[in-house]
């Protein structure tokens, strides 16, 4: 039996032990909301729920299996029948057994991002659409816009007109490709990320006894930061919870940054209206951060007006207070950082623990060249991820032709690696195969070989070799699959097209290990996708003991280091002058600010140039953010506040 008592706080207790109903968590940063959930789900088993019977929705995979696994360490066994996971996993768990209500195949395929923007690309041939004779968006920026739609369930007409008002001319003409994109995706038997969503929604709206069944099945439903959840994301939830109404939801108000991608922050706030009887929790005791820092959090969050009202409390004794340090211009801003850098290094922090976080990526360009210059290694949280590397995806691409043979993007993409096969012959390839009733078979014999012309006939020769190899290899399982591609002419291609080719063999002998965990191929196609496809999730993971980090804020959300930077604290920089523009602009930026402050667990600096000449407009003044200015001397409601902790660079 645990000991609840003795395990958690006195704020954390009620929450775990609360029987049931509708409940609101407000949970502040550094508070345990994890340790909260993770016991909430321990004493629900304890208590008698079968696991089966919970759901657990996160955002990432990395929180839902840390959970997880601490939930079986409390209880001592396993619970492999629990649904926890990404919202996405768990659509995709529902859509895999009841897709066949909303016209799809059970093994449709799930399109990741660059898929997603093949198709589009196609689409707007399709369309006849002339995107060189006037100004006309790519198609990775269309997809933005057919996502930010769906997401904010907004019209696409008003999502062109507010968002991207210099494509307003095209407006109907990304209309039409929209609507060629949603067709050609139901023919193909294929979703993308947002219609796994969307399509979880519709079942449970459209199809009643799909919608009782599982609102029948799960008797707790718990959400992880519920302040970044869309419109169709919460709707899902109520849904989800509608018979036997145990919601559960958790997340922080004050750290709702992601409207940006479609998050809607009244999900949270206008919980209470929508659940009248809700109980609302706060969690409000931090773990994390001196009481110096969250002195200044609690001042900063406090000018926000659209929030619930909470006060983080230091468990941690006495200090060193933040540091404000202006610099004369961006130059010498960097070079402060850098020798704190190292200085911090000297005293025994180690590299690992100290982050510099900007708003946008830019912020950080000469800081990268000043750490260069002095050999500070350094990591930027941004590039491109495993899953979404060229040549992993080219091998994919040959295992999907066997999951799904309607798969067009995967023929075309493995087609696309032979010599004199571009897009124009590998389109002639799939519409000969897409006239056989066996795509798969008309690979086989010397016609295939034949339908796109001599000049590609012997690039077809070798696509049917290794695909032949592959066809003729049943039973054998997924890691000898990935070899059977290598040893087929995939490792010669590797050489043939890039530098690095040795370490790309060395990333696809590590895919075929990750796929011998998987029960099928579908399921490792599957897992695949929905990873490639997880937007911003963090990668604390990867992060080298031995390397600063730079990070923006969004991507620091969820961390913590010893000692934190904060560069570009100025007007225009934070908050963004951009962001300033939308609706609720403000109050967002000054979130992103106490974001970005109660990452920090001992050391804070505030850094800003007092002139700006590096963006080619001229030595400019700069002044300090609106978000250090109203701290010191500092009024709000009425009340004096006098900010009178910093320490001031230089002083």
């Amino acid at each position: 039996m645990i000991d609840f008592e003795r395990e958690l706080n006195p704020e954390q207790l009620p929450v775990v032990l609360e029987e049931g109903g509708p409940l609101l968590v407000i949970a502040g940063a550094g508070s345990g909301k994890t340790r909260t959930l993770t016991y909430r789900v321990a004493r629900l088993m304890e208590k008698g729920t079968p696991p089966e019977r919970i759901l657990l929705a996160t955002f990432t995979n990395k929180a839902a299996r840390s959970m997880l696994s601490r939930v079986e360490q409390l209880i001592g066994r396993d619970v492999g029948g629990l649904w926890g996971g990404t919202f996405h996993h768990c659509a995709h768990m529902t859509l895999r057994a009841n897709a066949h209500h909303l016209g799809y195949d059970r093994n449709f395929s799930i399109l990741d991002s660059e898929d997603a923007r093949q198709l589009i690309n196609t689409c707007i041939t399709e369309e006849g659409v002339d995107s060189k004779s006037e100004k006309f968006p790519r198609a990775d920026v269309v997809g933005e816009m057919i996502s930010l739609s769906l997401n904010t369930e907004t019209d696409l007409t008003d999502v062109v007109m507010n968002r991207y008002p210099f494509f307003a001319h095209r407006t109907e003409e990304i209309a039409g490709i929209a609507a060629r994109y949603r067709a050609r995706k139901k023919a193909l038997a294929v979703m993308d990320f947002d219609d796994l969503l969307y399509n979880w929604r519709e079942l449970l709206r459209s199809v009643p006894d799909v919608r009782e069944a599982y609102a029948a099945r799960f008797l707790q439903v718990l959400v992880d930061e519920y302040q970044d959840t869309n419109r169709l994301q919460a709707e899902i939830m109520d849904l989800i919870s509608s018979r036997h109404r145990n919601l559960m939801v958790v997340g922080d108000d004050s750290q709702s940054i992601y409207s940006f991608r479609g998050a809607n922050f009244e999900n949270i706030m206008r919980f209470p209206e929508r659940y009248p009887d809700c109980k609302i929790f706060k969690l409000e005791t931090n773990y994390r951060s001196t009481p110096e820092i969250l002195h200044l959090a609690n001042l900063s969050i406090t000018n926000n007006e659209n929030q619930f009202q909470k006060t983080l409390r230091a468990v941690r004794t006495q200090g060193i207070r933040p540091v404000l340090v202006p610099a004369r211009n961006v130059l010498q801003q960097a070079d402060f950082v850098a020798q704190r850098i190292l200085e911090l290094r000297r005293s025994g922090i180690p590299l690992g623990e100290i982050a510099v976080l900007y708003r946008a990526h830019f912020h950080s360009m000469e800081l990268q060249m000043e750490l260069t210059r002095r050999g500070i290694p350094f990591e930027i949280r941004s590039g491109i991820r495993f899953f979404e590397q060229a040549h992993i995806k080219d091998v994919t691409a040959y295992l999907r032709l066997f999951a799904n043979a309607r798969d067009e993007l995967a023929w075309k993409r493995a087609l696309g690696l032979y010599a004199k096969i571009g897009r124009a012959t590998a389109e002639k390839v799939w519409r000969y195969l897409s006239r056989s009733t066996d795509p798969l078979g008309a690979v086989h014999g010397p016609a295939f070989c034949q339908c796109a012309g001599k000049a590609a006939a012997a690039g077809l020769g070798r696509f049917q070799e290794t695909f032949c190899a592959l066809h003729d290899s049943d039973g054998v399982v997924l890691p000898e699959l990935i070899d059977i591609i290598l040893k087929s002419g995939y490792r010669e291609l590797l050489r043939e097209r890039y530098p690095d080719a040795a370490s790309r063999e060395e990333d696809l002998l590590q895919l075929a290990g990750f796929s011998a965990r998987f029960v099928s191929l579908e399921a490792f196609l599957s897992e695949l996708a929905l990873l490639s496809g997880v937007t911003e999730e963090s990668r604390a993971d990867e992060a080298a003991e031995d390397r600063v980090v730079l990070s923006s804020i969004h991507q620091a959300k969820g961390l913590e280091w010893t000692a934190v930077f904060m560069i570009w604290c100025s007007e225009g920089m934070v908050p963004l002058a951009r962001a300033l523009k939308e609706p609720g602009g403000e109050e967002e930026e000054r979130r992103l600010f106490y974001v970005a402050a109660t990452r920090a667990k001992d050391h804070l600096y505030l850094c800003y140039p007092l002139t700006d000449y590096s963006r080619g407009m001229g030595n400019l003044p700069v002044s300090p953010s609106r978000f250090i200015s109203e701290l010191s001397p500092y009024t709000t409601r009425g009340r004096d506040l006098p900010y009178d902790q910093w320490v001031i660079e230089g002083e």
